[in-house]
């Protein structure tokens, strides 16, 4: 705020003020030139633009009975109306002071009523209510809260020390869940590639004999339509190579070699007989 008692000043534009003629008020004044009577009147300015304040630390309780350490900013600006204008001078001494002060008050009403768990995770909803409660209580001050913010929220040491050691052992707790999730999906890959292997295993063999006994099939066929012949040819050759063993007398005619013309040893008795014989098996 400043006060001036030049006849002649300047408002600017982030500025707003009152004129008070033998101590009443007179007028509303805005930004521009402005004249006034020196020692008559009187004109207070007040910068309208928001205003940054700091809470310090505060020690709050919470719904637990756990002592924690707060602290944070609010952002708030006197009204642009004539009438806010006038609340700022005459309805309030110290406007920063009363609203730090005002805020510390309900910033311990506001973690009184949440536990330490649930503190540590409100911080924007706290702070919500902080910026409505206080805008709520300062209209009769001609003030806007325009923004509250906690900064801090520190739980005692020994606080900080059971909750570290709470989320140690949890995050080991989910390690060893994952290492025996790991475990047991690898135990069931090693089962699914068993299984597949052995089914690979048998479709094989089935593949195996089914080569096999589509070969004998193919053998066998080929046999009934192709080895009748063959086989006579070779009986016959059979016996010729048996004749042969033991020094028989073959007769070989147009027809080729045949078992009918095979002659072993015959008994000689008389050239007559002999020719008979001979006769005899040329005229068969």
């Amino acid at each position: 705020m400043r006060t001036i008692h030049f006849p002649v000043y300047i408002v600017n534009q982030y500025e707003r003020g009152i004129v008070e003629c033998l101590g009443r008020y007179k007028r509303f004044v805005g930004p521009g030139l402005h004249v006034q009577w020196p020692l008559v009147n009187l004109t207070r300015i007040r910068d309208i633009r928001e205003h940054t304040v700091s809470l310090d630390p505060q020690p709050v309780i919470t719904k637990d009975n756990v002592e924690i350490t707060v602290d944070g900013f609010i952002w708030v600006r006197p009204g642009l109306e004539a009438e806010d204008i006038q609340k700022t001078f005459y309805n309030i001494d110290n406007w920063l002071r009363a609203t730090v002060e005002l805020a510390k008050t309900n910033l311990r009403q506001e973690f009184g009523e949440l536990t330490l768990d649930e503190s540590l995770i409100a911080r924007e909803r706290i702070s919500n209510n902080l910026q409505k409660n206080l805008d709520e209580m300062v209209f009769d001050w001609g003030l806007k809260v325009c923004k509250v913010e906690i900064q801090m929220i520190d739980p005692p040491e020994d606080i900080k020390e059971a909750m570290h050691k709470e989320k140690t052992a949890e995050q080991e707790r989910r390690a060893m869940k994952l290492l025996a999730t790991g475990k047991f999906e690898a135990a069931e890959q090693e089962k699914l590639a068993a299984v597949q292997l052995a089914e690979g295993k048998k479709e094989a063999e089935i593949r195996v004999a089914e080569g096999k006994a589509r070969a004998i099939q193919l053998v066998n066929e080929a046999a009934a339509r192709y080895f009748q012949g063959n086989a006579l040819d070779l009986k016959r050759l059979e016996v010729t190579e048996a004749s042969l063993k033991n020094n028989a007398k073959i007769i070989v005619t147009e027809k080729g070699i045949s078992p009918q013309l095979i002659l072993g040893d015959l008994p000689v008795t008389s050239h007559g007989d002999k020719d008979t014989a001979c006769a005899e098996n040329l005229g068969e």
